[in-house]
């Protein structure tokens, strides 16, 4: 028998088995919600579940506290099965205030557990999140859902009133004490939460000690408590063996450029400038030094692009990383990179636009730019990531063929693959195949632009090599010897051997999985992190009989040279993106193809609801 199911008799309350619950943590941006949301992922992956995470960020830097538009969140689904997304609606909303309650109680389920910290729910605040009466006190709540309102705020001061913290820093321990209540509702152990706060407030030993009394007061409280009639559990998951973490998908790509340099024995130069939400990047790696990362803090965008081609013309593994319009001032410099024939790896995580837009919220908006923002015939490659635990694999993909080919290669991710987590079966390093950049080789007469006959690369010199001194720049160059040119048939035979490059990418491409039968009424086509949501809405369809598959695209240039046909064997075409229709654009003019779209530009995944529904209208019409 199972500790938590003997706490549960030890207190007379039974305790219910779940194949999933999906929770959200919602309260003003000081509240703490992003932690306690991270912790509960933490100890949940601990005990081998499978998760999905959706942080929400204000889209206003400096919202108001109190309202509406400052309310901050963490959503995370949990589950002893696969978990595609974080969940269409929540089971338990965790609202620390009225703002939080008014702004997710929408998507919370008939009869889901609401769980209030009833001090915040004063007349100022409710004023605040528009609010004319106090729901806590009517029965607005009552009668649709399970609603604890407790006070959480004074519970925590009781528990601190031993401690020399400031009100206001009691205060800030309350994230904590509701993370304790709903770690003993969902029989989520809180040892190694308990070990975190003493190494994350090593320095601060007074703090750390506040958090873990609130955080222990949580717990206590719910055990004591008459309200909480019954508990539950999500069992363990049936994953392949191995050792797993729970990651991001920005920690994902910090360590696929890490395993990169290890595997190619190439020194990592990173080069970036702060932005949201691609920041996180630039932070993991400048924490990592001692894997001997080079990490440089531009003054711009230009400037972090133009260091990375130098840095990648002097034999290292060059990459930037940026977001929404810093990928536009990028732009000129991936040019220079395309002509040089420089291995540049250019991670975008992409956000809702144009211009400023929502810094915080997730959009494929930059997919026409990735392949057509550059002016001149400039192929790259362009791949895009589908999930978190897909971003390891997907960056290192992308530096081994940013090395092997000689060339810049997009990585285009999102706000909500990058701070969305899920657990990764950590690979063996010594089972990854080696890097094998093309070095020119020793001896003999060196020429910047000879090629490797099978992959057209250009052969690699490091600056430095004795018998391989060269320049290389923006203009034109000859062929072969790589002096500048201007002569009109060399430009031509230039230009086409860059896009015989890049096209022989597509030759090595493992062939096109298809999900679903190999022809039929549908095909469903997705792209970076839409993944979740297609797979599970065509999942769904499939169990009700409609005859339809799925296809995800790794690569979007060069697309993989088995699309055309899969595409033909199917009746319609769907296209779910969260744009207008980029990759609607490309594929129609590329197959000639009468593809439909699937559009959501608010800043927010699309729903498994929302994508089955379009399936069902096009196959019912």
């Amino acid at each position: 028998m199972s500790e938590s199911c003997e706490s549960a008799i030890r207190n007379n309350r039974p305790s219910y088995q779940l194949d999933s619950v999906t929770i959200r943590f919602a309260g003003d941006s000081g509240d703490g919600m992003q932690l306690a949301g991270d912790r509960f992922a933490q100890e949940s992956a601990r005990l081998g579940n499978v998760l999905a995470t959706l942080p929400d960020f204000p889209a206003e830097i400096r919202a108001p506290a109190g309202t509406v538009a400052g309310v901050s969140a963490f959503q995370i689904r949990v589950g002893s099965r696969e978990v595609f997304t974080p969940g269409d609606v929540f089971d338990v909303l965790i609202a620390m205030n009225p703002a939080a309650l008014k702004a997710n109680l929408g998507d919370l389920k008939q009869n889901g557990i609401i769980i209030c910290n009833r001090d915040n729910f004063t007349p100022q605040n409710l004023e605040l999140a528009g609010l004319k009466t106090n729901p806590l006190e009517d029965e607005s709540l009552k009668t649709k859902y399970n609603l604890f309102d407790i006070p959480i705020s004074s519970l925590t001061r009781e528990a601190l009133k031993g401690s020399n913290l400031q009100p206001s820093s009691m205060e800030r321990c309350a994230n904590f004490f509701a993370f304790g209540v709903v770690c003993w509702l969902f029989s989520r152990g809180v040892d190694e939460t308990l070990h975190w706060i003493d190494k994350k407030f090593a320095k601060k030993p007074e703090i750390a000690a506040a958090n873990k009394a609130a955080l222990n007061a949580g717990v206590a409280y719910a055990e004591a408590s008459e309200a909480f009639s019954s508990r539950y559990e999500i069992p363990s998951a049936r994953l392949s063996p191995g050792l797993y973490r729970n990651i991001t998908g920005h920690q994902g790509v910090v360590y696929g450029l890490l395993a990169a340099s290890e595997l190619s024995k190439r020194p990592l130069f990173f080069s970036g400038y702060p932005i949201t939400p691609a920041s996180e990047i630039l932070q993991e790696l400048s924490g990592l030094l001692n894997f001997g990362v080079k990490v440089l803090q531009a003054e711009d965008e230009i400037a972090a692009c133009s260091a990375a081609i130098g840095a990648a013309f002097a034999g290292n593994l060059a990459v930037t990383a940026t977001s929404g319009p810093g990928m536009s001032l990028k732009e000129e410099a991936l040019g220079l990179a395309v002509m040089a024939e420089l291995p540049l790896v250019v991670i975008n995580v992409q956000r809702a636009g144009p211009s400023t837009g929502m810094p915080t919220k997730p959009e494929q908006a930059d997919l026409l730019q990735a392949l057509f923002g550059r002016h001149g015939e400039c192929p790259l490659v362009v791949m895009a990531i589908s999930r978190p635990g897909d971003a390891f694999e997907v960056t290192l993909e992308a530096c081994r063929i940013a090395l092997e080919r000689m060339t810049p290669v997009v990585v285009l991710s999102d706000g909500y693959v990058g701070m969305g987590s899920e657990p990764w079966l950590i690979p063996e390093i010594t089972k990854l195949r080696p890097i094998e950049p093309p070095f020119a080789p020793a001896g003999g007469p060196y020429h910047p632009y000879q090629r490797d006959p099978q992959t057209l690369a250009r052969f690699w010199a490091v600056p430095g090599t004795k018998g391989q001194e060269h320049r290389i720049g923006g203009l034109e160059k000859r062929a072969v010897t790589g002096e500048v040119s201007y002569d009109p048939a060399n430009h031509q035979e230039m230009v086409e051997m860059r896009a015989a490059k890049i096209a022989r990418v597509a030759e090595h491409f493992s062939p096109t999985k298809v999900y679903g039968k190999e022809s039929g009424e549908l095909l469903v086509l997705s792209w970076g992190g839409t993944f979740g949501a297609v797979r599970g809405a065509v999942l769904a369809a499939q169990e009700i009989g409609y005859a339809v598959a799925h296809v995800h695209l790794r690569y979007i240039h060069p697309l993989p040279p088995d699309l055309g046909a899969i595409i033909k064997r199917y009746r319609k075409l769907l296209i779910p993106e969260l744009n207008l229709g980029q990759l609607r654009f490309c594929l129609r003019a590329q197959y000639l193809v009468d593809a439909e779209g699937l559009s959501k530009v608010q800043g927010q995944p699309f729903k498994i609801t929302e994508v089955l529904a379009k399936i069902k209208q096009m196959l019912e019409c």
